[in-house]
């Protein structure tokens, strides 16, 4: 069994909320290193406690800054990243706990304050550096894409924002795809997803500032402008061989398009005028017609071998990324900015409903079903159960891929919580969200 790892971080308190009272809390260190929190909305001295299983790999208090999370959280996994392994990193929290801080950070040329994708994409290309070398000059780059997922659907945050379709392939592969496009001599393209390729860390910090501005945000109890979607954040080890080839299969899709929707036409309508109704309703052949087999033979000959050109453009992706010199080639990195949990108003005392306009209602229990489903799939892969729900949300088909990659390495939640009294509620909350991924036993 493989198990999440699962880490907390206060915050600190902001100027308006010092004066309001704190939460009382306390970590406890249990056999086998993980550790447990308690937490009361008086002094842990008064009243009972509420006292989570032994759950958290390390708990960060409001001093530590990103770099001091960064480097325990993500740093020790980057090694297998260049290895070719995938890893994926979710941030979990109520709205204004700090999860956008944490995953992008908001002083970009502070290097304690990067976000951890950032962090992270300094470390690999300096890793790449060295790889480059050791491998006989390969250069290889990071690809990101970025997308953000709003009810049930997603939006391309490199492509202007744009609606895409979540879709199950033939394959078995959720795929997230653009519009339709009719190109030059008839070809179709579904356009796929954007993925930006940058083969220094200055440009891919840039072009991911750049794509973090078209994030949607909107308005909550806690935080003004807390964000309402799920952001999701892929970055890749490429090489413009692998880019090449994946243009290649893009472009062989697209002519087998219009080919397979002749085959598909000519065969209807073969089939069509080769039967005839009868007045009780009935299809039986047409006399009066025969079959035109031929026909049919060599649009389904045209369409074969076009089918055969997809497989060779197929062969060729995995052939670049078998034959390559590095391991890291292909291998994953995803950031996952989960949309803010919010279950009480600021009171903390009812549930979320009378103040709420009724796209703000759908869109909280549309999150918290997502959540919800996101949990039930990290307990289920890490306790290796044959049956893992991903197909419950949204949110979870889409992660998919990196619970089932072959190649698969850590997996991690970083719960961010508030100290602040006010938020009593939503903090116990999130840390029984996290005690319920990370503790093997509850």
């Amino acid at each position: 069994m493989a198990r999440v790892n699962v880490f907390a971080r206060w915050r600190p308190l902001s100027g308006s909320e010092a004066g309001r009272g704190e939460i009382g809390r306390e970590a406890h260190q249990h056999t086998g290193s993980l550790l447990s929190v308690s937490v009361n909305q008086q002094p842990l001295t008064k009243g009972s406690p509420w006292t989570s299983p032994a759950a958290f790999n390390n708990i960060f208090e409001p001093e530590d800054d990103n770099y001091a999370v960064y480097t325990a959280v993500v740093a020790p996994h980057i090694p297998r990243v260049l290895r070719g392994e995938n890893c994926t990193f979710f941030a979990y929290g109520h709205s204004g706990s700090g999860k956008t801080h944490t995953i992008l950070g908001y002083e970009f040329e502070d290097p304690r304050q990067l976000g951890m994708c950032l962090g992270a994409a300094r470390q690999i290309f300096d890793g790449l550096q060295s790889l480059d070398r050791e491998f006989m000059g390969q250069t290889l780059g990071i690809g990101f894409s970025l997308f953000e997922l709003r009810r049930k659907a997603a939006f391309d945050l490199l492509n202007n924002h744009t609606q895409c379709h979540i879709r199950e392939g033939p394959d078995g592969q959720v795929h997230v795809r653009g519009e339709t496009e009719i190109l030059d001599g008839g070809k179709v393209r579904v356009r796929p997803i954007v993925q930006r390729v940058c083969w220094d860390f200055g440009v891919f910090r840039e072009k991911l500032i750049q794509a973090v501005e078209q994030r949607a945000t909107g308005s909550s109890s806690i935080h003004d402008q807390s964000s309402r979607t799920h952001a999701i954040l892929q970055l890749e080890v490429v090489s413009q061989a692998l880019i090449d080839a994946r243009f290649e299969l893009l472009d062989r899709q697209s002519e087998l398009v219009p080919v397979g929707k002749r085959a598909t036409d000519i065969s209807i309508e073969e089939e069509s005028r080769g039967a005839i109704r009868t007045p009780d309703g009935r299809w039986v052949p047409n006399p009066n017609y025969q079959k035109d087999q031929a026909r049919i033979d060599a649009i389904e000959a045209e369409k074969a071998q076009f089918e055969a050109r997809v497989a060779d453009a197929e062969r060729k992706i995995g052939s670049v990324l078998e034959s390559s010199e590095s391991p890291a080639l292909g291998a994953k990195l995803v950031f996952v900015d989960l949309a803010g949990a919010e279950y009480y108003e600021e009171n903390g005392t009812r549930p979320l409903s009378k103040s709420r306009t009724s796209q703000e209602l759908q869109e909280s229990r549309q999150i918290n079903s997502d959540l919800l489903a996101l949990k039930e799939v990290m307990r289920a892969w890490s306790q290796g159960r044959k049956r893992i729900p991903f197909r419950a949300s949204t949110l979870t088909m889409v992660l998919r891929e990196h619970f089932t990659a072959r190649n698969r390495g850590a997996s991690t939640i970083i719960t961010t919580i508030s100290p602040a009294l006010d938020q009593y509620v939503a903090t116990l909350n999130s840390l029984k969200y996290a005690s319920l991924v990370g503790a093997a036993d509850v």
